[in-house]
């Protein structure tokens, strides 16, 4: 079981998020606090595995409390407020969920702790070390999609498909697609050179093709992107200083 502390200064909030932890098999509740002093104290006795923490509260907010943790637990964020997002990544959140946000959107957040809980017990950190250079900035953007800010590693991006006004962004860590507001154009000018635009409808990480076959890509056994006229010149030009042979 994986324990949790739940944090939040308004009483109905917290009781949700103890109701949600209730409902997820693998999550148990250690203790709700209504502060972060309160949280504090709790942790001066007792450890848990995860947080979920309310940011905007009075004496001292939850991104602060954090801050204040020689070796915190994994955190999830719950706030009504979008604009500390990308703070939260910087101390390392494993999701930000936006108030007012469901069950299911609590899962995917539980989910991610699990995943992260599970990645230490299988990964050695001493031959493996985190990347915790400027780089990792550099490869990261963050997403909105439904209630919640997610990060994305840029490289575990394999391909950007258009939708109307949103796009579908697959990655290669993710079984399913995250789905976004967001133009072609400004996804396009935020990629880095090792992505190109094939069709009006599709961008490919270049290092994640497997094969070209006339008119098509092939990502992989079950994913062939056709390559738009407009965009065939430019791809040959790519092809030609990478190919090997007569």
């Amino acid at each position: 079981m994986i324990r949790c502390l739940a944090i939040d200064d308004e009483p109905l909030a917290l009781q949700q998020i103890a109701a949600y932890i209730g409902k997820v098999p693998f999550l148990e509740l250690a203790a709700q606090c209504q502060s972060a002093l309160e949280a504090q104290q709790f942790l001066q006795q007792d450890t848990v595995d995860a947080i979920f923490c309310d940011i905007n509260m009075p004496d001292l907010n939850g991104m602060d409390f954090i801050k204040t943790l020689t070796a915190p637990p994994l955190v999830v964020f719950t706030t009504a407020y979008a604009e500390y997002a990308v703070e939260g990544f910087k101390v390392n959140a494993v999701d930000y969920l936006l108030k007012p946000f469901g069950l299911q959107d609590f899962q995917r957040a539980a989910n991610r702790i699990k995943e992260r809980l599970e990645g230490r017990e299988n990964i050695s950190l001493a031959s493996n070390p985190l990347p915790l250079t400027s780089n990792l900035e550099d490869d990261t953007i963050f997403l909105k999609t439904e209630y919640r800010i997610v990060k994305v590693s840029i490289s575990d991006i394999r391909y950007v498909e258009a939708m109307s006004e949103y796009l579908k962004v697959y990655l290669e860590s993710e079984s399913k697609p995250i789905i976004t507001l967001l133009s072609m154009k400004k996804m396009e000018e935020r990629l880095p050179s090792y992505f190109m635009r094939i069709h009006r409808s599709y961008i490919i990480n270049l290092t994640k093709i497997q094969e070209v076959n006339k008119n098509r890509v092939i990502m992989d056994t079950d994913t062939y992107l056709p390559i738009g006229d407009m965009y065939k010149d430019a791809f040959q030009q790519y092809l030609d200083t990478k190919f090997l042979g007569k």
